[in-house]
């Protein structure tokens, strides 16, 4: 049985490449992928792609989500625009890390025009092996929910 945690990912044209060899390392880690993104020859808006993820992961149908772009600014950007997901660009393992421990991000982001792709494993791994501490920053993440609350009407 399988008790590592269900992964979405996906990719505009940009990043193609990027998203297949962390696909390739993931489901070669044991982790079940789920692929959202488009393939080679294929293009789409990257605001489509994320939001598309991004759904998926707050319906928890997968667990995390892994989205790449040339710079995974408009990718995290689009993410947060989803009511409950908290995405994260990331281009180096601290900053992995500490998205999920800190702010309990569900999803990263990166750019495959700014990071290599041994570096983009590297920091999926960080941010896959943290764990949020709630004991830490629960009330920052609840915070975060409350201000999203007001945005959306919900307070």
């Amino acid at each position: 049985m399988n008790t590592k945690p269900t992964i979405a990912i996906g990719c505009d044209d940009a990043a193609v490449e990027m998203k297949e060899q962390l696909k390739s390392h993931l489901t070669g880690s044991g982790f079940e992928v789920t692929d959202f993104g488009v393939q080679a020859g294929e293009s789409a808006l990257y605001p489509d792609v994320a939001h598309v993820l991004a759904t998926s992961v707050k319906e928890k149908k997968q667990q995390f989500g892994v989205l790449c772009c040339g710079t995974g600014i408009g990718m995290a950007m689009t993410a947060n625009k989803v009511p409950g997901i908290r995405a994260a660009q990331a281009h180096d393992n601290y900053s992995a890390e500490r998205a999920r421990k800190s702010n309990d991000a569900q999803i990263i982001t990166l750019g495959a025009r700014v990071i290599g792709i041994e570096l983009a494993k590297s920091i999926v791994d960080s941010f896959l092996a943290s764990d949020f501490d709630s004991q830490r920053s629960g009330d920052k993440v609840e915070r975060i929910r409350h201000y999203e609350s007001l945005e959306h009407g919900k307070a």
